[in-house]
């Protein structure tokens, strides 16, 4: 079954590079041109490949016959990777060039003395000429993986990647080829099972050819360091059975108990490779550093490395709302350690005197001492100018890694004097030093090389940016701390004014009716509404103050208007009309306090003798209440762009708060502030609120949906 298999991908081999071949032949030389230094050498391997492939269908993979056609296959094959990987203006060397030669040589006497003898002795040939021929072939396999090798790192970097895919798919068959034959050397048994699906191996190289001869895959393609570091594994563990197995067959071969010997060798030695690397951390950091110094072109993966950098900075790792994730400080330290495989790290921050102390840990516990730690403000300074990243092993040795001028960065004692500190990264934002990172020592300690400096350089100015804009936000958080303040001084202010003008002129009217009983009385009374609104605007004034609509209820209208009618008497009678029962939705302060505001402005602008008054009604589902007067009025582009405006005011010594405070407050329980006016005229000022029924009725409309 296995043979008719062999049979039928042996017949799609042959025809497919017979087509692939064709194929080539057809495609236009000036593209094929730019595509690769010498496209017709393809072809020639694609046709030899194919004439390889027919005996291979006709006599059966590992017959005589297919490795004679196998020698001229080896040479197409390294003619193909002689011509692109080397060119005049970069020859091969001298070395390479006789091994080169040799295994032309071989590949030749093996075609031309192989032909010759199947041509005069026929299949009678075949059992003393394949020993040969597939001795000739081992070499020729070795000496081919060697070219490629060679020829792929002498030009990766000036071709496209789909070329570097056929040198792959030749390297892979002849490597393929050489094991086949290594194990039948080896066992002295052919390895039938292994030769039989030889053309299915063919077959996997023929994409290769189709997509080099294609406009696409210009550019490098490499793998990630998971999946390298994934490979890497995999082939150690073939390894592992492969050295299993050629210590079993020399076991054999040599006779005796040595076998069972050998497996338990190999079996203790890889039990305790396994466990030392599971156990010890430190062989792990080693193991890791050796890997990545030694088969990878740079130190850091810099795309993955960046994207778990900057999401620790931005979210942190864990991402589940933690302490870490919440404490900036903590995730910029976490995430510079994390970048270097630093164990833990020190954040320090500046102090009110300038000089930097530790402000904030991630796996490096702070004792008392280092509480006490500062970085002196020399240093600080030193650092900020110089920028430098600090190998305090290089100091300790009394010279630095990045100039020997630098004796005067006035490294603490401190962190000389401790061991586990490694490195000292500033962290600048547009040359200003706003923090200083103290890494602490890995499990493998080695010495600070360009790469590493060139990524905590960049690393540190990120995350400046995330600490100066922490920085920023917690400083504008302060000023809108101390706008509020201050716009709710400048509020009392205002009402302040009103109080003062309205126990002015209780004054002036005392000088004429302090001899009236009634008179007395509602100046009594008109004291304690005083002294009451001067205690609310203390209880304002207080930081933690509650909000206009902290205390939003359903609101009686009438009875305030009665009272602000009262109130307002000794000035202006008011006309109040008010619809029976109406209730509004809000504060019932911040409604007085409103139409307090909105009536005062009323009776200012109008003459003496003239009434103000004041309409509420209920309209369109909302309570609408309307100041109007018949006083000076007010022009349409001063309504637009001037009397909602703060410190805007058309009154001598006016603050021109009172407006812009109704309107914040109506707007903060949900209502709004209409004007109409005109010039000569007068106004009406219109305060709409939401209506205490609707808004009961729409909660309750919510509770029955739910």
């Amino acid at each position: 079954m296995l043979g008719g298999v062999s049979e039928i991908l042996s017949v799609l081999a042959l025809v497919g590079f017979s087509a692939a071949t064709l194929w080539l032949l057809a495609r236009p030389s000036a593209r094929m041109s730019a595509l690769m230094p010498t496209p017709w050498m393809l072809t020639v391997a694609a046709g030899a490949t194919a004439l390889w492939c027919a005996p291979l269908a006709l006599f059966g993979p590992g017959s005589s016959q297919a490795m004679v056609a196998q020698a001229l296959r080896d040479l197409a094959m390294l003619g193909w990777l002689s011509t692109t990987f080397w060119s005049s203006g970069a020859p091969m060397s001298r070395p390479l060039r006789l091994i080169l030669r040799m295994l032309v040589t071989i590949c030749l006497l093996t075609l031309v003395l192989g032909a010759a003898a199947h041509w005069r002795a026929g299949a009678a040939a075949a059992p003393w000429m394949t020993p040969t021929m597939t001795f000739a072939a081992m070499i020729v396999a070795t000496g081919g993986l060697l070219i490629v090798d060679s020829g792929v790192r002498h030009a990766s970097a000036g071709l496209r990647t789909p070329v570097m895919a056929v040198a792959g798919g030749f390297a892979m068959l002849w490597a393929y080829e050489l094991n086949v034959q290594l194990i039948g050397a080896l066992t002295g048994k052919s390895a039938s099972t292994l030769i039989q699906l030889l053309p299915a191996v063919v077959l996997l190289m023929l994409p290769t050819y189709i997509v080099a001869a294609m406009d696409i895959g210009r550019e490098r393609m490499q793998l990630s360091r998971t999946a390298a570091m994934r490979t890497l594994i995999l082939l150690g563990a073939a390894a592992y059975l492969v050295v299993i197995g050629l210590t079993g067959a020399i076991a054999r071969l040599i006779g005796g108990d040595y076998a069972e010997l050998a497996q338990a060798a190999s079996l203790v030695v890889a039990l305790g490779t396994g466990g030392l690397l599971i156990v010890s951390a430190r062989v792990r950091a080693w193991l890791s550093v050796m890997i990545t110094k030694h088969l990878f072109e740079h130190r850091y993966d810099y795309r993955t490395e960046w994207m778990r950098f900057t999401a620790t900075l931005g979210h942190g790792a864990n991402g589940d709302g933690g302490e870490d994730d919440r404490n900036l400080h903590r995730r910029v330290a976490k995430a510079l350690a994390e970048l270097t495989g630093s164990p833990g790290a020190l954040l320090m921050l500046p102090g009110a005197g300038g000089s930097f102390r530790v402000a904030e840990q991630w796996h490096w516990p702070i004792d008392a001492e280092a509480e006490d730690a500062t970085l002196s403000l020399r240093s600080a300074f030193m650092l900020q100018e110089t920028r430098h990243i600090v190998d305090l092993d290089a100091e300790r040795r009394g010279k630095s890694a990045q100039n020997a001028a630098d004796d005067n960065l006035a490294i603490p004692d401190w962190l000389i004097a401790d061991t586990r500190a490694w490195v000292v990264v500033p962290i600048l934002h547009f040359q200003r030093m706003i923090a200083v990172a103290v890494l602490h020592r890995p499990a493998v300690s080695r010495a600070l090389d360009w790469e590493d400096l060139d990524v905590l350089r960049i690393a540190g100015q990120q995350a400046a940016s995330y600490l100066a804009e922490s920085q920023s936000q917690e400083a504008l958080s302060e000023a809108r701390r101390f706008d509020e303040f201050n716009r709710r001084f400048a509020f009392i202010m205002h009402d302040i004014k009103n109080l003062a003008s309205q126990i002015g002129l209780l004054a002036r009217n005392a000088e004429r009716h302090a001899d009236k009983p009634d008179f007395r009385a509602d100046m009594v009374e008109t004291l304690k509404i005083s002294a009451g609104r001067l205690s609310d605007l203390l209880v304002r004034l207080a930081p933690r103050a509650r909000g206009p609509a902290a205390e939003a209820g359903r609101v009686l209208i009438e009875p305030i208007l009665n009272e602000i009618a009262a109130e307002a008497l000794p000035r202006r009678a008011l006309f109040v009309g008010c619809q029976a029962g109406l209730s509004a939705w809000g504060d019932a302060g911040s409604i007085r306090q409103i139409v307090q505001h909105l009536v005062a402005n009323a009776i200012d602008a109008s003459d003496v003798g003239i009434p103000v008054q004041v309409v509420a009604v209920a309209e369109h589902g909302r309570a609408r209440i309307d100041v109007i007067d018949q006083g000076s009025g007010m022009t349409r582009s001063f309504i637009r762009d001037e009397l909602f405006k703060p410190f805007v005011s058309t009154k001598d010594g006016g603050f021109g708060l009172g407006a812009f405070e109704a309107l914040q407050i109506a707007q903060a329980m949900g209502g709004a502030i209409d004007v109409e006016s005109e010039p000569g005229r007068g106004s009406s000022f219109t305060l709409w609120l939401p209506l205490a029924d609707a808004r009961s009725d729409a909660k309750l409309m919510k509770a029955v949906m739910r």
